[in-house]
């Protein structure tokens, strides 16, 4: 089974929701008509990243109710979208979200689960805490979803592996920090190294798409990037400007890797879990 992806990486602006849903119905036309079957923009790519005070006023509700998601939610009848946004809850609690959208419903919300809240982030402050990680069903396989800083902790994409996914889709709004040389910010490298790394140790795709532009001072450096079961590179999208490029991931490559390369079959879950009880239990001693 031959699944296209479409990856994003655009520049959106900061707390104009309208306009960067224009845009994003604008590239959901432009990827359908060639040929994309799933279509991932970066994080928080509805609303821009440096929110801080206005994060209120850019929240909505992913739901056929919602002025904003009506429209993605009919453009999702031609093409799976993931796209990133301010989720509010019951009680008022702001999260930076991503939503999985399908033939007009919505399939999964992930809200993100490390808020970095140092050096030049302030996430903390303004955002709670996503408290729940799961895999999802869709028409192409099932799938995980994480937003930045959950991938550069290595808990999450194991239990999405554990769970099923055979399919990582990570969004990021990371600024450049670092200059590595003339090509490569010190950044990009590290995040570039770890998305190999997920696909080579999980035996599964990867697809990372973040976002380019200046926001506050900050620079988004883009390079967004597909790699398959081996850790082949797929697709590599250009630093420091918006593109919207295509992958073709042949899915049968999930059979020929874990054939040559069993590591989800001899996966010891039972004795990770015995051993986290372990360990939870010496730290509960200790601080006694």
């Amino acid at each position: 089974m031959k699944l296209n992806i479409a990856l994003a990486q655009l520049n959106p602006r900061l707390g104009n929701v309208e306009a960067n849903l224009e845009k994003h119905l604008a590239l959901a036309t432009e990827a359908r008509r060639a040929g994309a079957d799933l279509l991932v923009f970066p994080e928080l790519s509805l609303t821009g990243y440096v929110l801080q005070d206005i994060t209120p006023t850019v929240a909505h509700h992913p739901q056929v109710g919602d002025k904003v998601f009506k429209l993605l939610l009919e453009a999702s009848r031609e093409v799976d979208m993931v796209v990133g946004f301010v989720d509010e809850d019951r009680r008022h609690r702001f999260y930076i979200a991503a939503a999985y959208l399908s033939q007009g419903d919505v399939c999964h919300i992930h809200h993100k689960l490390y808020l970095p809240t140092y050096g030049l982030f302030d996430e903390g402050r303004f955002f709670a805490w996503g408290d729940r990680i799961s895999a999802f069903d869709t028409r192409f396989g099932r799938v995980g979803v994480l937003i930045c800083e959950d991938f550069w902790h290595a808990s999450p994409p194991y239990l999405l592996w554990l769970d099923g996914a055979d399919l990582f889709v990570f969004m990021s709004a990371s600024p450049g920090r670092g200059l590595r040389d003339e090509a490569q910010l010190e950044s990009a490298r590290w995040v570039e190294h770890l998305n190999q790394a997920y696909a080579s140790l999980f035996t599964a795709f990867v697809a990372h798409v973040n976002r380019v532009g200046y926001e506050d001072g900050l620079n988004f450096w883009g390079g967004s990037a597909v790699f398959d079961p081996n850790g082949e590179l797929l697709l590599k999208l250009p630093y420091h400007q918006e593109a919207l490029m295509l992958a073709e991931v042949d899915l049968n490559q999930l059979h020929r890797t874990r054939a040559r390369l069993p590591l989800l079959r001899d996966e010891r879950t039972s004795l990770v879990q015995r051993e986290l009880e372990r360990i939870l239990r010496s730290g509960e001693q200790t601080a006694r």
